[in-house]
Order: structure tokens, then sequence, then C-alpha cells
């Protein structure tokens, strides 16, 4: 309610609110729930007076889902609208923005869907704030590259996008896969899939990452980063069985492809590290053999290439520091030219705490990512759990009880790293105290970041508000004691109002 409050309100001030028209498109289940929203959606339309026109959609069978939703919208509805812009419950666009995206599809008649860069916002929570740093630090010259290359081949995210109604409706449908899931049914990755088919049928699917206004929010703990990537690594692997299909454009087979890698190298990692420490252990027991079977003057030394070894690690490190450092040389430039005191050590602190952190949460993700390879690999359907967006901490007790397998397992390679080499478990130190520490670390980034952390993780979206942010979250507020003030009756759903809305 906040939200539509605050875009129908930024809408109306430029003057473009006509132009506009809003649908909920609602996955609740439950007839309370269910009434609980359509009391809120009438409010908003009470409170709005018409300024802009907006319904409410909840489908009683959700087949499909979010896709299924957006199907039923442009098979019912579509026709009336050039254009459509989709959010998430957590998205946010500001007026000024949807002007801007609508004008760019009116410019490019070939343009299918323009996809903006949302910046992570509104976080309270450690992995939050981490979450929002990395993005927006080390995001803007990533996305640029990705745009730079992509050119009219690019992605699409789901969400914080404009889309040309007639080109998704014409080319955008989603097959049902055969057999049953996790790889048949219905795709959940739709987002990519949707983008491959608009550039095979010969629209442009273009990235805007310098456009302002759009945003989004991230998850709350490592426990809702973890469900959220076990359903997009069954949706990304599904993406295997469509790489081959006819009359896809090379680069739409490089982003489905590049889905599935982003999990499948998850359990690449793993085996790669259990195969070193395998073969490390192994060189330790086995006795080393000097000669061959035909006579030689001089003992045969196994040979030990220190020094490509070290190429390798500084190529290694090189590839995954390098968007991190690029990022701290652009945002030290931008506090730099904005004048901001203290703008440099904070962000060349703020980048060496978000390393440290991620260094220890990557463990835990690429065991849990494995298992879940794993799990569908052997047939495992994910389902569809609702993303919780918000919520309390874990206490450390049951966050250390439910990473207790992480634990097990750092506990088993520190052991076997130890017994082999200590030099061993110097290099492995980063992954086991990742595992060790999974409990603690998932309890800790759960909390709220507190002002110190909470400081040197922010972002300028945090100390600058944007308009629009402000807006919303003032409206929300609002909202939020205005909505707990519905009776019972005003609960009830009303016939009259139902009927005319649908």
């Amino acid at each position: 309610a906040g939200t539509i409050s605050a875009i129908a309100g930024d809408l109306m001030s430029l003057g473009r609110a006509t132009h506009f028209d809003v649908f909920i498109l609602s996955d609740t289940r439950g007839a309370d729930a269910g009434a609980l929203e359509d009391a809120a959606y009438r409010e908003v339309n009470r409170a709005l007076g018409g300024g802009i026109s907006i319904y409410y959609r909840r489908r009683i069978d959700n087949t499909g889902r979010k896709a299924g939703n957006i199907k039923e919208w442009v098979e019912r509805f579509g026709g009336a609208y050039e254009n459509f812009v989709i959010l998430d419950g957590d998205s946010i666009m500001s007026g000024d923005t949807l002007l801007r995206l609508t004008l760019a599809m009116q410019r490019n008649p070939k343009a299918g869907l323009i996809q903006t860069v949302p910046r992570l916002t509104g976080g309270a929570t450690l992995l939050q704030r981490l979450q929002q740093f990395a993005s927006n630090t080390y995001g803007p010259s990533v996305a640029a590259g990705l745009a730079f290359w992509h050119r009219n081949q690019g992605n699409y995210w789901g969400h914080n996008a404009i889309i040309r109604t007639k080109a998704f409706a014409g080319a955008a449908g989603l097959p049902q896969l055969p057999g049953p899931a996790p790889f048949g049914g219905h795709i959940q990755s739709h987002d990519f899939v949707e983008a491959v088919l608009l550039q095979r049928a010969g629209w442009g699917v273009h990235m805007a990452p310098s456009l302002a206004g759009s945003f989004e929010g991230t998850p709350p703990s490592l426990l809702e980063v973890m469900i959220r990537d076990r359903r997009w690594a069954q949706g990304n692997l599904q993406h295997l069985a469509l790489i081959g299909a006819g009359g896809l454009t090379g680069m739409g087979r490089v982003h489905l492809a590049m889905g599935a890698c982003s999990y499948l190298v998850s359990l690449v990692w793993a085996l790669s590290l259990g195969v070193g420490v395998i073969l490390a252990l192994q060189g330790q027991q086995m006795i080393p053999s000097y000669f061959e079977d035909s006579k030689t003057l001089f003992p045969i030394w196994p040979v030990m290439d220190s020094g490509a070894a070290m190429r390798l690690f500084l190529a290694t490190i090189a590839v995954v520091l390098f968007p991190k450092a690029l990022g701290l040389i652009l945002e030290v430039k931008r506090s730099a030219q904005a004048r901001e005191l203290f703008g440099m050590p904070r962000a060349i602190v703020g980048v060496l705490i978000e390393t440290l952190l991620s260094m220890l949460i990557a463990p835990v993700l690429m065991t849990t990512q494995t298992g879940a390879v794993i799990e569908i690999l052997r047939g495992k359907d994910s389902g569809w759990s609702a993303q919780r967006r918000s919520g309390r901490a874990m206490a450390l007790g049951a966050a250390i009880r439910g990473h207790w397998k992480h634990a097990a397992v750092g506990v088993t390679f520190a052991l076997v790293c130890g017994h082999t080499s200590p030099r061993l478990l110097v290099w492995m130190l980063p992954v086991i105290a990742g595992l060790i520490l999974a409990g603690p670390v998932h309890w800790l980034t759960g909390r709220p970041s507190g002002p110190v952390l909470g400081t040197l993780l922010s972002t300028q979206e945090d100390r600058e508000r944007a308009p629009i942010l402000l807006h919303a979250e003032r409206e929300s507020e609002a909202w939020r004691a205005r909505l707990a003030r519905l009776s019972d009756a005003e609960i009830e759903a009303d016939p009259a109002e139902t009927k005319k809305a649908a």
C-alpha cells in the first residue's frame, strides 16, 4: 500500500498518472489473508481518490505462479496497454524513471524489453548491509560491462523492467517442459527464458545501467538466501534442456548456460577441494619411486613447479578481486568529487569488511548449492515457498544447530589437512573457518548491523535517501497504522466493489 501510494503520488506530481494503471497480481493463499489484501486494496483506492486506477487480481488456481499471473494478465488485459512494468513485492521505481523507460520504448520500436539495474536498499541486518554494499559498490562497473558486450541481446531479471506488450505476447510464451519436476513441468526461472524468446523473435533486450530511480530489497538472513538459492538452482538447471532449442541467438544460449553454470560451479569447486586434499594425503602416504624400470645413472626426483602454482594462485586472486578493486576505485573517485568527509577510508574499510565476511560465507553457500545440485540431479523438487523479506533474527543456539553439518565438514577437513601437512591446513583455512563458523556467522549476519558497521557499510543510497524511498517509507508507516484499524466489517469482502473491480 505504501509503495503504490508513493509511486502514484510521484506520477501525479509529474502530471502523468493518467498514462498508467496499477495491477496488483497476488499469489497469496488462503481466504483470510486474501480478504485482508482485498480490504487494503479498497482502502488504497479510496485514499487515492481515482487519481490513478488500481486493480487487484488474486487467482484461486495459481498455475505457473508468478509467470502464470503475468500470462493471465497479458491474455486478459494486455491488449489495452502498449507496455507494462514488472515490480516485485520489495521493488520500487520513481515516477521519473517510469517516464524515462516509457519514452525509451517509444523512441526504439525494436526494443522488446529494457532492464534497469535496481539498487539494493532498505536493509537493516548485517547481511542486507553486506549485499547492499557489494551490489551498489561493485555492481555499477559490472553492469556497465555486461551492457557493453550484451548490446541488444541482454538478460532479464524478472522485475524492475519495462516490456513491450505486443512483443511479450507474441514471442515470450513459456513452454511446459516434458517430464516431472525438477527438470520438467513449469519453468521456474522464467525471466532468462523470456529474454531469450524475445531475442529469437528479433526484439531487442537492453540493459540501462546508468538509469537511477530503480530499487529493490534483499533477503534478511542466510536462511532466506539458501531457500531462494535452492529454487533458483532448480530453475537455472532446467535451462540446460533449452540451450539446444532451434532459432536461439548465440548470446541467448550463453545466458542460459551461464545461469546453469553459476550453480554447477559450486559442485566443481567442492569436488576440486576434495580431490586436492585426497591427492595431498596420497602424496604423503606413498613412497616415491626414484628409478624407472630401465637402468638410469641418476635418480628421477619429483618435480614441484612452485612458480606455476604461484602464478595460478595470483591469477585466481586477480579474477576474484578485480571487480572489488574497480568498484573501490570508482567509489573513491565519486566520494572525492562529492567532497564527502572520510569517503575514502570508509570505502576502503567497507571493502575489507565485505571481503572478509563474504570469504566466510562463500564456503557455506558452496556446500548448500552443491547439495542443491545433487538433490536436483537425483530428482528432488524444490517446490515454491514464499520469500520472507523481514523477520526476527535466528537465536545463536538455533543457528549453530542448523549448521552442524557445515561445522562437521569443516572439522573433518581441518583434521585431514592438519594430519597431511600444516601448510595445507593454512592454505585451506579460509574454507575451513567459513564452515566451522557457519552457525555464528549466520547468527551475526542476521542481526541488525548496528551504527558502526552500518556506517562503514553504508552506500550512497543510505546516506542520501532518494525522494521516492523517503516517500514510500512515510506512506508505509501511515498505511501500517491505517490498515491496523480496519474493523472486521471492513475486512469482509464487499460483493459490489469486488464485482466492479473485476
